[in-house]
């Protein structure tokens, strides 16, 4: 018994050593493996792959170019390209559906409930909102981003997925932290993106160093810039003003430019209208909700009336005469250079009438359509005027005259001045098939504008010693609601307008639009019924023209 019993517990026993030694072989052939495993295996799996974000080539969809650079760059957790909500019309549940509810689960309430509080969670997630052009993952059309800080790191991916979006039109940031060195890696990105960006937006992103002038520089191509809500004071507004123009540089993309609610005042309109002196491209101007008083007011109305012109720029006024006519001489023939004294002397007597006369003249019929092989006839003929103007003679030099036909033909030019293009250009003409706003059609007129004669060369006036321009005429668009403008400042802005109606009766052969549009005054430090605001509303009703066209469509409708 004992030996049966010794038997079976003795054959356990038995093999535990082998066992042990086997499972201790086994256990260090495991360690083995384990240690040359890493070795042998994981390499090709981990590195061949590239990883780097400068290997990484951009598909064009922005979802999966952003995602990919994302993780490349080490982001664990990274905003989602989604497109932008639309307001949906109100929803009216109906009876039926109603009734339905209330015969269905209990539970339903609490489900619903957890479901609008992860969609709140959701919606507070960072996200970079697309328009898409037609619902095409590749034509993403503008940018909107809301809300959370955009680091070096993710403008460093922008500049790798944002040049392959062909359609790009817009980029909307709005809150997202920008500092004076994030917006400089900005400004830099924007050259990289399509031709097609004119838009961008920076509003809620208040800078110590005020630097948003690096978005208005002489390269960029921004035609439609928002800075509303940055804090921009008068130091920010001279910047701003410088960018607009110089007497050695002007800006000639921007079109709109919105300050609205900032903290620009006396000193900062000013230099804003400083910049207005010599710039002859922005259409559309928003100073509203601002500091703006009487005394800023009156600056801004007084350059778009005729204003003179301060010593240095009378100075520069006749350099550019004289480099112009020298550029004339060069390239005038031989002939009309070295002609016999007779010939001269009868140029001269052709081209010897009196300085306002021939002003007058050019005048007049600038709005008249040239053909383009008159185009250097026209300069010279200009360029005729303006000698006499700098000579203060009725005679110009002999040796700066043009031929006795360009002479004659001089009433057939006409000046680049934006403002004064022909009706027949393209996106002026307003008719029933074209349905655009008047500032994209301005913006159009602009654009076509390819040679655009520097401001100091206009037509000018000359009383008492002293050199007059007929100031600007190509803002359309001036809003300065809710400022701190009294009676005072709103006599500056009724003589504006009572000079443009005048000019616009002169000019009265051209059929596009001269001087201000629309000029938005409300909801300042002045009655309503105030007698000069009343005038002013009265003069500028009949010249906006999307009043005029709703009086059109009415009188349409009564007679058809």
């Amino acid at each position: 018994m004992s030996s049966e019993q010794s038997a079976p517990g003795a054959s356990p026993r038995a093999p535990r050593p082998g066992t042990q030694k086997s499972s201790g072989a086994v256990t260090k052939k495991g360690e083995r493996a384990a240690k040359e495993k890493p070795a042998t295996v994981l390499p090709p799996v981990g590195e061949e792959e590239p990883k780097s974000p400068e290997e990484y080539q951009c598909s064009g969809v922005l979802e999966t170019d952003f995602a990919e650079l994302c993780t490349r760059w080490g982001y664990t957790d990274f905003p989602k390209v989604v497109n932008r909500p639309r307001p949906h019309p109100p929803f009216v549940p109906s009876a039926s559906m109603s009734e339905k509810a209330t015969l269905d689960d209990p539970r339903l309430s609490g489900s619903c409930s957890l479901n609008s509080l992860e969609s709140k969670y959701v919606f507070f997630r960072p996200t970079i909102q697309v328009e898409l052009e037609q619902e095409d993952s590749k034509s993403v059309k503008e940018i909107y981003i809301r809300g959370w800080k955009v680091e070096e790191r993710i403008l460093g991916i922008f500049s790798k997925c944002l040049p392959p979006l062909t359609q790009l039109q817009a980029i909307n940031l709005w809150k997202v932290g920008l500092t004076d060195k994030t917006l400089t890696t900005f400004v830099e990105l924007l050259p990289l993106c399509s031709s097609t960006l004119r838009k961008v937006s920076l509003e809620g992103n208040p800078l110590p160093e005020q630097s948003y002038h690096k978005l208005m520089a002489l390269d960029s191509t921004i035609a439609h810039l928002s800075l509303r809500n940055n804090n921009i004071d008068d130091r920010g507004a001279q910047l701003l003003g410088q960018a607009l123009s110089t007497l050695h540089s002007c800006n000639r993309t921007l079109v709109s430019l919105n300050l609205g609610f900032n903290h620009i005042g006396d000193e900062g309109a000013g230099y804003i209208a400083d910049g207005l002196r010599l710039n002859r491209s922005l259409l559309w101007l928003s100073l509203a909700h601002n500091r703006i008083q009487d005394k800023g007011a009156l600056k801004l109305a007084e350059v778009l009336r005729a204003f003179e012109l301060t010593h240095t720029e009378v100075v520069e006024r006749r350099r550019l005469l004289l480099e112009k006519g020298t550029q004339e001489r060069s390239r005038s023939p031989s002939s009309s250079r070295h002609g016999d004294s007779k010939t001269d002397r009868e140029k001269s007597q052709m081209v010897g009438i009196s300085n306002s006369t021939l002003v007058d003249k050019t005048d007049k019929t600038q709005t008249m359509k040239t053909p383009k092989g008159l185009g250097k006839k026209k300069e010279k003929s200009w360029e005729l005027a303006k000698k006499e103007e700098k000579s203060g003679s009725g005679q110009s030099p002999t040796q700066g005259t043009p031929k006795k036909e360009d002479a004659t033909k001089a009433g057939k030019g006409k000046v680049t001045i934006p403002e004064q293009k022909p009706s027949r250009a393209k996106g002026i003409k307003i008719g029933s098939r074209e349905k655009r706003s008047i500032l994209l059609e301005s913006e159009q007129l602009v654009v076509e504008a390819t040679e655009v004669v520097n401001p100091l060369l206009e037509p000018v006036e000359h009383r008492d010693g002293k050199v007059f321009m007929p100031g600007n005429k190509v803002l359309l668009h001036l809003n300065l609601i809710r400022n701190r403008i009294t009676e005072v400042g709103l006599e500056g802005f009724l003589a504006t307008v009572q000079y443009q109606m005048q000019f616009s009766k002169a000019k009265s052969a051209s059929k596009g639009p001269v001087g201000l549009l629309w000029l938005s005054l409300a909801k300042n430090c002045f009655a309503p019924q105030c007698p000069a605001y009343a005038i002013i509303q009265e003069l500028m009703l009949p010249r906006d023209p999307i009043k005029a066209k709703l009086r059109e469509d009415e009188a349409m409708a009564f007679f058809p």
